[in-house]
């Protein structure tokens, strides 16, 4: 018959009779200890829980963050429509327009009644792309809700500039399209 690996170390002299016995105790003061159906913490399940758990947070950050890269999709998608829908023909246009989008000075070619219009502030530059179009100061508007970036020129009108007093040159206005 099987014998126990006990009764295999008392045979083969590794263990005496004493020294088994306590083990034995040992092993009976330990599973009295323990409540019964828990048998020392599970730490399997613990390890478990807690990869569950990182888990569905690592989840919802991740559906975050595709939320977000689809509303900024959604967005751009509306500020190219709304371009698309209002831009203005420059119809070949012979008069060069020059405005700063970013750090370079582009030049684009409008009519002269545009030309007047944006120094007025009634018509805006957009970039589409790599393309700049010309758009109402409405558009302009509605595309500047939703991303600020795509508006490259427009002109506001204050009416309510400061003029100092003692300036003899208050009553010249300098005009925004000035040609050098």
């Amino acid at each position: 018959m099987a014998k126990t690996l006990q009764e295999q170390l008392l045979q083969a002299g590794l263990v005496d009779q004493k020294k088994a016995k306590q083990i034995k105790q040992q092993k009976r003061k330990q599973k009295k200890q323990t409540p019964r159906g828990h048998e020392g913490v599970d730490e399997v399940k613990l390890a478990t829980q807690k990869a569950r758990e990182e888990k569905a947070e690592k989840d919802r950050e991740k559906n975050r963050q595709l939320q977000v890269e689809a509303e900024l999709r959604s967005l751009q998608a509306q500020v190219k429509q709304i371009i698309e829908m209002n831009r203005i023909a420059r119809n070949d246009g012979e008069v060069g327009y020059q405005f700063t989008d970013g750090t370079k000075i582009k030049k684009i070619y409008v009519t002269e009644a545009q030309q007047n219009a944006l120094a007025k502030g009634q018509i805006a530059i957009a970039r589409l792309e790599e393309l700049y179009e010309l758009i109402p100061k409405g558009a302009a508007e509605k595309i500047l809700q939703r991303n600020a970036d795509a508006i490259v020129l427009l002109n506001q009108q204050d009416s309510q500039e400061e003029v100092d007093e003692d300036d003899p040159y208050a009553d010249y206005q300098i005009p925004d399209d000035l040609m050098w």
